[in-house]
């Protein structure tokens, strides 16, 4: 899934400064954008373990949209994080889906295109993306 990140912008003396909006308590930052970015990453899933362990659910993600105007998020650049949240959804289930030949090879290029785990990740993804939606 993808996250909105804001991101405050350091410079030589300050840091670069990472939140998560939709993951409450994601805050981080690095020496350079490359060290917040894969701190967030891994903040991420301290906070999503931390929100299963305690028998939260998993936030979506909402729109940078949502968070833009917000006083806390003022000025602050905006980023997405991509975030394999399947590890905090529960045990997996074996289904059987029956699909077009067309919709299959599409999925498959875009799975390997975009780097993405597997075809089930894909469609996972693409499943709570719609269902977040409702």
């Amino acid at each position: 899934m993808q996250y909105p990140i804001a991101i405050e912008w350091g410079d030589e003396t300050t840091a670069i400064g990472i939140q998560i909006p939709d993951i409450p308590g994601a805050v981080t930052a690095g020496d350079s954008f490359e060290d917040a970015y894969n701190a967030a990453i891994e903040i991420a899933h301290i906070m999503l373990e931390e929100l299963v362990t305690s028998g939260q659910s998993v936030p979506m993600p909402t729109s940078a949209r949502n968070h833009h105007d917000h006083p806390d998020y003022a000025g602050m650049g905006w980023g997405m994080l991509e975030v394999d949240i399947t590890p905090y959804l529960g045990k997996t289930e074996k289904v059987n889906v029956t699909l077009p030949g067309f919709v299959i090879q599409r999925i498959d290029r875009y799975v390997r295109d975009h780097n993405i785990k597997s075809r089930s990740s894909f469609l996972a993804d693409a499943a709570l993306e719609k269902l977040t939606r409702l």
